[in-house]
């Protein structure tokens, strides 16, 4: 926005400068944020037409999203709904998992821990789980800390026991911050959390971050895992906190400090990830199951070439 601005004002000026009986307009005042009620179905809408888009393109992605098996697509242009579709049975009120989505609720639930003085990213795993949380060496398992869950670097096996997260799983590969591997093993962050908090994660979730934005939903257990079901609006509201750095309206829920950091490249192995974080526009990412370095951004076509096997 700089760059427009900035040739905005300088025309103003020569305008102004020009002739002194040159009347000249107020500049429009940006539309300001909207953040829907908590509670309640309201939410501000407005038109493509509105806003100078397209609308004949918009069927087309459509058709594009049911085809491929979508679920929900939305659009919020300052906060309000633009576009809001549902495909092949779901709805407005239908439940869906956030899948690995569900990682920034709890990297940003870890933020507002620590931002409580409950806990710190460089304290040691085990200073909250107690030793033996993994099968590794002692010496081994105390070099893990926080900030190495929320970075994928705590040098624990991410191959040879998937998604298991119980002690015997939890095998060594390499020392803690060596090492980037995408691996299950985030979830004991929540483990922490309630260890420090005294209450249940699910408890300190809804009523520090779910219930203070309005989302709804909750944490479910699937085998090894556990993922986040909420409506596609939830999602939506989420994504509202996370573009205005972890603040709703006037509240702050985690320090603008914190989604900063979350959203940087978090270490030197990495470039694409950040706590819990897929990073976009970086010059190098790993993916899952693999220790090589790929070339260009992790969003790129090319990136979708080497996961989905295109040529």
């Amino acid at each position: 926005m700089r760059p427009i601005s900035f040739l905005i004002g300088l025309l103003a000026l020569l305008s102004c400068s020009s002739s002194s009986d040159t009347t000249t307009s107020p500049e429009p005042q940006p539309e300001a944020a909207y953040f829907p009620p908590l509670t309640g179905t309201e939410w501000e809408t407005k038109t493509a037409a509105s806003l100078g888009w397209d609308e004949t393109a918009l069927q087309p992605l459509l058709d594009y999203l049911e085809l491929k098996h979508s679920k929900s697509f939305m659009i919020l242009v300052n906060g309000r709904i633009v576009v809001e579709h549902y495909f092949n049975g779901h709805t407005a009120t239908s439940p869906w998992y956030w899948a690995s989505a569900g990682k920034t609720l709890t990297a940003t639930t870890f933020g507002i821990t620590e931002q409580e003085g409950f806990v710190s990213r460089g304290d040691r795993v085990s200073e909250y789980l107690g030793t033996g949380w993994t099968s590794m060496p002692l010496a081994k398992e105390n070099l893990i800390t926080n900030r190495h869950l929320l970075t994928m670097t705590s040098g624990i096996e991410d191959l040879a026991n998937g998604d298991c997260v119980t002690p015997d799983c939890l095998t060594y590969k390499a020392d803690a911050g060596t090492r980037w591997a995408y691996h299950n093993v985030f979830v004991k962050l929540q483990d922490v959390v309630a260890e420090a908090t005294g209450m249940s994660y699910n408890e300190y979730f809804n009523s520090r971050l779910r219930d203070k934005i309005g989302m709804t939903g909750t944490w479910v257990v699937s085998g090894d895992n556990i993922v986040y079901w909420s409506t596609t609006r939830s999602m939506a509201r989420f994504g509202l906190l996370a573009l205005h750095q972890g603040k709703w309206d006037t509240q702050t829920i985690v320090n603008s400090s914190f989604f900063h950091d979350a959203t940087t490249t978090s270490q030197n192995i990495n470039e694409a990830y950040g706590f819990l974080w897929w990073l976009n526009g970086k010059s190098t990412y790993h993916l899952p199951q693999t220790q090589y370095e790929f070339a260009g951004s992790v969003y790129s076509i090319r990136a979708f070439r080497h996961v989905y096997g295109f040529r």
